[in-house]
């Protein structure tokens, strides 16, 4: 007979990688490999599109998942997830996410990564890295939601580490760092931290021109239900935006990326 008090149940971990190295003329290689895998949509116009997968639905503890875009000299890219990830409650360590770009000589990616929703409890561990040639370009996006916002779901524990980091030449340019624990949830209403949003995004573009969209960029952050703020530092345009749902804040980033981008928007990202 199966005693479930003395018994010990090994969970199922979920493990993916995926990795897409372009040129100018299109796809060089592609790999992947457990749950993480690529697609390349067939484009009639605007930048080429990479979206990514997790196919195990979500975050949980002990799970690990990788992305990777190579873009090699003279090639620029979108790269995008076909769905919000999901990090779900966690029974003992985090989950760790990696995701590391690549932008060759006078390339450019636009990183546009759907939501990340972490679920009470989660753990949640990730690093995404950008490697820069001196006269290439990124934009970066990063959307978390506190919670499961139809359930109206307020997490009461939490552990996020999450770093996003630029080089350019081997030197950062870039350093964006966010760290969350479950002290600091106590404390989110105040105005040092998150103001009592339950979302938020960060979103900034790296390269010399980057400072001369300033004005344009602040002239739309008028979305309603949405507290935004932007910035120029030389050579970067840094962009951040509180909502109290999901669906101002997209509606935001939407126009913000209209104004900062002159293709039109990956498919998914309609709204």
């Amino acid at each position: 007979m199966f005693d479930s008090a003395t018994s010990q149940i090994r969970m199922q971990r979920s493990h993916g990688a995926a990795q897409v190295v372009m040129g100018p003329r299109g796809l060089i290689d592609l790999s992947q490999r457990g749950s993480a895998k690529a697609m390349l949509p067939r484009m009639t116009a605007g930048l080429p599109e990479i979206v990514f997968l997790n196919t195990s639905g979500g975050l949980a503890s002990g799970d690990s998942l990788s992305f990777a875009v190579d873009l090699r000299p003279g090639t620029r890219a979108v790269a995008t997830t076909q769905t919000a990830e999901r990090a779900y409650r966690a029974q003992q360590g985090p989950a760790r996410a990696k995701v590391a770009l690549s932008v060759g000589a006078g390339g450019w990616l636009d990183w546009l990564p759907q939501e990340t929703i972490l679920y009470d409890g989660a753990r949640l561990e990730r690093e995404t890295t950008v490697t820069l040639a001196p006269d290439a370009g990124c934009l970066l996006l990063e959307i978390l939601v506190l919670g499961r916002l139809a359930m109206g779901e307020r997490p009461q524990r939490l552990q996020l580490r999450d770093r996003r980091i630029v080089r350019r030449g081997g030197r950062v340019v870039h350093h964006d760092s966010l760290a969350l624990d479950d002290a600091a949830l106590t404390r989110l209403s105040g105005p040092a931290l998150l103001n009592g949003a339950r979302a938020v995004a960060t979103l900034a573009m790296v390269a010399p021109h980057a400072p001369d969209l300033l004005t344009p960029a602040r002239a739309v952050l008028d979305e309603p239900g949405v507290t935004a703020a932007a910035s120029a530092p030389p050579g970067r345009l840094v962009l951040r935006m509180l909502a109290d749902d999901g669906w101002p804040l997209r509606r935001q980033i939407n126009r913000l990326l209209r104004v900062l981008r002159p293709d039109p928007l990956p498919r998914i990202w309609q709204v």
